[in-house]
């Protein structure tokens, strides 16, 4: 134990013998979720908010381990069986960074964000490392800079269309757009010798909200650090992809690790990029490549301009702390319901990602209270404090590689939370678990609006859609009509990743947001204690809704006959999924026929600006028919045997208990026959072939990726292989719900 740790007695010292003793075990579920609610409290989050958030939490630091002992400590208090389990990452820190701007001035720019005198946070910075992204390549580089706008694949189309190109150049890109990690690896592709990521006003800072202290917007000043491994690759540990980043485990040298990148790069403030940006030369740059900085955007890429960037890195190997808590199962111990949120921030990381810990906090400690008042879930419950998220995935992912039999065997459900703010619910995960999601939802109540959390979420979908703030038909229909909110696909960027998408197990990240203002801290020193509490979700009041929310889904899952699933609308969702391929193939081919037509009839050569001159795009060929039938009978198949198992499962209670358990049994672990052994084309770790990040969106969900990447990135041949694997996939679960649908007759 820390011993600065063991002299916050507030943390240690919250009395649960007088907690157990008003939550008494209530045998009806809906009682004891009464139960949980009346123990969830703001007060305990906003002290545990307070004490993790109050120094640097990066990885390898001496507090993120100060929080796990101290979390450690709690779980036991509580009375949940807890230990810590470590891994050896390879993680880089800074050791040193440089940014000069070298022509056609001298000025050195880069370096910490400066204090801001309303954030006591801000000025005590002892251990904080400097803005920097994690897994860039160290180097040190002196070249013009071309500004690429989100440095997207589209970006570099219309660099070409200029004949501006990157080779031997630092490029300048702004985030958005794409996941950060894309910028500096598609840089790297076409040949650049560095890359500069900025948060541009236009998407985060003014021109959204007012700039920190006055608003939750970014600063001037403000830089958003995060990681820039190639996590569309795989995630975790560079050196261990597949296994548990263990002792004796086989890795690869930094050289061979693909998920490193070779050039050097760093996050810089929109301050700093103005003055890069001010100096560039070239057309003026109109549209929405523009962004939203006080001056005339151009795309640069002469000598005129030059910038000097170097970064030198520490590449040791560092310790990962994951703080694994179970509370074992009173008939069904094999079966197990995993809860989790990652811990380790940039810097402080009070909105990322602590809100969304101490929820889990709360959530632990209610239940910890109806254990000792004699409950005992029927399921296995384990919760997890996961180390090193933020560079990578880390914690989640080595642990889940460690114990990869051991969960494909045991594990009935993964729910993911990340940082938390103020207003709607936020859900995405598997499909069958929807209904789930909404039942929950429905129950608790939101507390601006005294009605449910789910009815807030219907009209906010209803009035962005009055307003032109969003086209989703689904979402629009389903608020219309008051039924089910459709869940969100998954894609990455957070912990569910490794259970979802390597083992198939179903998997869903909650959250709440929207109204707090507050995105202009992210990956910053801002991101503090001070912020959140005025800005992001002041009181923590919504942090209360999530463990309420949270704790249902939990509760519901770890003690109810089986983990309630509807197949009928993992079904529905597939089969808009296959709509959405088919029609990608058929607008790509038109658009392909198009763009000949108007080369042919010199329509970009007569189109092109005197002052800016472009040439016409690039003729990819046209886009082939593709065969789809394969996977149009297996959705179409899907969604007859949902129906059926749906109501197989609603009369299961009529059945003997031999029944019953028979067709549990076949249903517990359905979703993994999602996986495919082979996994993606090129990306084998990746495995489920219904949900994937996409290799050019990063975090941004791609469904049916192997069918559909491959149409988007011309890989035809990649397509017709993946509508027949994909089929299969969809088939295997079919066959599994006939199975069940048989043994309950």
């Amino acid at each position: 134990m820390i011993p600065r740790l063991l002299a916050t007695a507030a943390l240690l010292a919250l009395p649960l013998a007088s907690v157990a003793q008003t939550a008494p075990a209530a045998p009806d579920p809906r009682a004891r979720e009464r139960a949980f609610d009346a123990q969830i409290s703001s007060a305990d989050q906003l002290a545990w908010l307070k004490e993790m958030s109050s120094a640097p939490n990066h990885v390898g630091s001496p507090h993120d381990r100060a929080n796990a002992e101290m979390q450690l400590a709690l779980f036991k208090r509580w009375g949940w069986d807890a230990r810590i389990e470590t891994f050896e990452v390879l993680y880089p820190t800074p050791i040193s960074t440089t940014l000069e701007l070298v022509a056609p001035e001298r000025a050195t720019l880069g370096g910490q964000e400066p204090a801001v005198a309303e954030d006591p946070s801000s000025a005590h910075l002892e251990g904080a490392l400097p803005p920097y992204v994690a897994y860039q390549g160290d180097g040190d580089v002196t070249a013009p800079v071309v500004y690429v706008n989100y440095g997207m694949p589209d970006d570099y189309e219309a660099l070409a269309a200029r004949g501006i190109g990157v080779k031997g150049k630092i490029v300048l890109a702004r985030y958005g757009g794409g996941w950060r990690g894309l910028k500096p690896k598609l840089a790297q592709e076409h040949g650049a010798a560095g890359c500069l990521i900025y948060s541009d006003p236009a998407d985060d800072g003014y021109g959204e909200r007012d700039p920190y202290p006055r608003g939750g917007g970014r600063p001037e000043r403000g830089v958003q650090r995060g990681s820039v491994q190639d996590m569309t690759q795989y995630p975790g540990d560079p050196l261990t992809p597949g296994v548990g980043a263990t002792p004796g485990a086989k890795r690869l040298t930094r050289a061979t690790a693909p998920t490193i990148l070779k050039i050097p790069a760093l996050p810089i403030s929109y301050g700093d990029a103005s003055r890069i940006m001010a100096r560039l030369e070239g057309p003026v740059i109109e549209g929405g490549a523009r962004g939203g900085l006080a001056l005339a955007y151009h795309w640069g890429g002469t000598d005129a301009v030059k910038v000097h960037l170097a970064v030198t890195s520490d590449w040791s190997m560092k310790t990962l702390y994951d703080v694994i808590a179970t509370l074992p199962g009173r008939t069904r111990p094999d079966e197990w319901v995993v809860r989790g949120n990652h811990r380790d921030g940039w810097v402080f990381g009070a909105s990322d990602p602590l809100t969304g810990q101490v929820a889990l906090m709360s959530e632990a400690k209610a239940l910890g209270a109806l254990a000792q008042a004699g409950w005992r879930p029927d399921r296995t419950i384990v919760y997890a404090s996961w180390d090193g998220e933020e560079p990578g995935l880390l914690g989640s992912t080595e642990w889940v590689e460690a114990h990869a039999d051991e969960l494909a065997r045991k594990a009935v459900l993964y729910v993911n939370t990340d940082g938390n703010g103020r207003g709607f619910l936020s859900a995405e995960g598997s499909h069958d678990l929807q209904h789930l999601v909404n039942a929950a939802a429905r129950d608790v109540t939101d507390p601006q609006t005294s009605v449910s959390v789910l009815d807030r979420l219907q009209a906010h979908v209803r009035a962005d859609a009055y307003a032109g703030h969003s086209e989703d038909a689904v979402a629009l229909a389903a608020a219309k009509s008051g039924g089910d909110m459709p869940l969100g696909a998954l894609g990455s960027g957070s912990d569910y990743s490794a259970f979802l998408q390597h083992l198939g197990i179903p998997s869903l990240d909650i959250g709440f947001g929207g109204e707090g203002g507050g995105g202009g801290s992210y990956h910053s020193i801002y991101d503090s204690f001070y912020h959140v509490t005025t800005f992001d979700d002041p009181g923590l009041v919504y942090g209360a809704v999530l463990s309420k929310m949270v704790g249902r889904l939990v509760l519901r899952a770890a003690d109810g006959p089986r983990v309630p699933a509807r197949y009928g609308d993992f079904a529905a969702t597939v089969a808009r999924y296959v709509g959405e391929v088919k029609t990608l193939a058929a607008e790509q081919r038109e658009r392909d026929r198009t763009l000949r037509d108007l080369t042919r009839e010199r329509v970009f050569t007569l189109a092109s600006h005197p002052d800016d001159p472009t040439v016409a795009p690039r003729d990819k060929g046209v886009t082939p028919l593709i065969d789809m039938l394969a996977l149009e009978d297996a959705a179409d198949r899907l969604g007859r045997t949902a129906r059926a198992a749906d109501a197989a499962v609603e009369r299961l209670a009529t059945l003997p208990p031999a029944t019953q358990a028979r067709t549990l049994a076949l249903l517990r672990d359905i979703d993994q026959l999602l996986i495919d052994p082979k996994g993606l084309p090129g990306r084998p770790w990746f495995r489920n072939l219904v949900y994937a990040p996409g290799t050019l969106t990063g975090y941004g969900a791609k469904t049916l990726p192997g069918v559909r990447e491959a149409i988007e990135q011309r890989r035809f041949s990649d397509a017709t292989a993946y509508v027949a694997h994909t089929a299969a996939v969809l088939n295997a679960y079919a066959d599994r719900l006939d199975a069940a649908v048989a043994t309950a007759r």
